[in-house]
């Protein structure tokens, strides 16, 4: 059973959280190549995530998470951004929403009871349920940005030799 409730908490302060991390990739030092990337282009793909997570992880989708994954790899390799820079963008992703977990986890059981004392054992459940869906959720994300990445290098290495196929034949 995943934590319905934060899942909507999340799903609610998508737009913040959002701005948390594209805040965190322009300024990181292992995302130098965002550095140079409006907000206002990075912060939709990352509130999408966030606004969805329901959908991704309470209904994962295997075939939807690889068109949404494989073409952001695709743009991000066709923009010239290193594999490394693409895979960190996703980890401090991840790592900012377990961060909200673990921080308004707690809070979104308690702030609705008189006593807001220990939370029950399915409670803490939940929450854990939700860590793994969540962890699982990054995992194939990342496997189908890899994808898309690899893909889109495919195209530009035969571009290339095709390029150079025509000039060689041009100049022979």
């Amino acid at each position: 059973m995943l934590s319905v409730k934060l899942i909507k908490l999340i799903e609610t302060h998508a737009e913040s959280l959002a701005r948390e991390v594209v805040t965190d990739l322009v300024a990181n030092e292992h995302t130098p190549t965002f550095h140079d990337i409006a907000k206002s282009e990075l912060e939709p793909r990352i509130f999408k995530l966030y606004h969805n997570l329901g959908n991704w992880v309470a209904d994962p989708d295997s075939n939807a998470i690889r068109a949404e994954y494989e073409e952001w790899g695709q743009t991000r390799g066709h923009q010239g951004f290193p594999a490394s820079e693409i895979v960190y963008s996703l980890i401090l992703t991840k790592k900012h929403l377990r961060r909200y977990i673990r921080d308004y986890g707690y809070a979104a059981f308690t702030n609705d009871r008189a006593n807001s004392g220990e939370l029950t054992p399915l409670e803490l459940y939940g929450i854990q349920q939700l860590n793994y869906a969540v962890g699982d959720f990054f995992d194939q994300a990342l496997y189908y940005v890899a994808c898309g990445y690899e893909v889109q290098s495919q195209k530009e290495r035969i571009r290339k030799e095709e390029k150079e196929r025509y000039l060689t034949a041009r100049h022979a």
